[in-house]
């Protein structure tokens, strides 16, 4: 039987707050909420820890984050450079299950990816014996941007429960203690790399690093993409009639979190600094002593220690002054 059309009308205009009466705005791409994130594995870090690990989503809407779950409960927020965290304050001898949802720059969440689980080791007590170093490390490109890695596996008194990845100093990966292999990724094209792998049982004890593998990912990297933008210096004089150099600027777009830069003074490094907890999201800021003495010209860059553990792309170069207001 036909709806009489006003019956009809007062339909459309209920619909309307959610479809227009158009039935186009599942369409919309502006409406689509972010993907599941994909690859996600988890492996016990400690009697205490696991280390969760998952692919970037790269399509659909811009990321903001990621919300890690374990179980029904969200237990970490991690910027949306960031793709791994190491969940803590765990209890020994415990199976978990770990999934994560990315959340897009106006706050919502997508689907939960598929869940993961790990099984925290059975604590050991007084245990200060550190497992022997993994041995044998041996390495191959696989393009641009990643590397496999093999080794021989560490014996300890118990039981080794994971692996850590360096690549310089910087830890850049971990896999589950029963791993002797892996490949590492996002790395940058034209780069020679230093590779390490250090063992951790259970209490924590971490073993003497490896033999390192060294290895040039192929094609070529200028750095430019890897430098901070927007890159601004000035001075200010304090009350005691000290000067201070201000930085300020964006941090670089990487498939990882920023947590340290190195500042360049007249072409020498003239310090460091490491962001803790979590690193600015958007425009970053630092300040540091020059002096007393006015009229000093300075040459002054900024550069990020990347997610790979290589140094990024220098800055734009400012020029300033001691007793200057602005930039010259």
């Amino acid at each position: 039987m036909p709806v009489p059309l006003r019956r009809s009308a007062l339909l459309c205009a209920l619909l309307a707050l959610l479809t227009s009466c158009a039935w186009g705005g599942a369409d919309d791409e502006s409406g689509r909420l972010p993907a599941a994130p994909v690859g996600v594995t988890a492996a016990a870090g400690s009697a205490t820890s696991v280390h969760v690990m998952w692919n970037a989503v790269s399509s659909g809407a811009d990321i903001e984050g990621y919300a890690v779950y374990r179980g029904t409960t969200k237990v970490e927020d991690v910027p949306g450079s960031q793709h791994m965290v190491d969940v803590t304050r765990l209890r020994p001898a415990t199976p978990y299950v770990f999934s994560v949802r990315a959340r897009d720059t106006e706050g919502r969440l997508g689907p939960p990816s598929r869940e993961v689980r790990a099984t925290t080791p059975v604590a050991t007590a007084a245990d200060r014996s550190a497992p022997t170093r993994p041995g044998e490390l041996h390495g191959r490109t696989a393009g641009s941007r990643a590397v496999q890695l093999t080794w021989a596996a560490s014996a300890d008194d118990r039981d080794v429960v994971s692996y850590d990845i360096y690549q310089g100093d910087t830890k850049i990966h971990s896999v589950g203690g029963n791993q002797t292999a892996t490949v590492v990724t996002g790395l940058r094209p034209g780069t020679r790399y230093s590779f390490t792998v250090r063992a951790r049982d259970a209490a924590d004890n971490l073993s003497p690093a490896g033999d390192s593998v060294r290895l040039t990912t192929p094609g070529s990297d200028d750095g430019r993409g890897t430098a901070p933008v927007d890159f601004r210096a000035t001075t200010r004089r304090e009350a005691d009639g000290a000067y201070y150099l201000d930085l300020a600027w964006v941090p670089p777009e990487t498939d990882g979190v920023v947590t340290e830069y190195q500042v360049r003074l007249d072409g020498r490094a003239a310090t460091s600094l490491v962001f803790g907890g979590t690193p600015p999201r958007g425009r970053a800021t630092y300040s540091f002593y020059l002096g007393r003495e006015a009229g000093e010209s300075h040459r002054v860059r900024i550069r990020a220690r990347l997610p790979d553990g290589t140094w990024g792309g220098l800055s734009a170069e400012r020029t300033v002054a001691t007793g200057s207001a602005s930039d010259r």
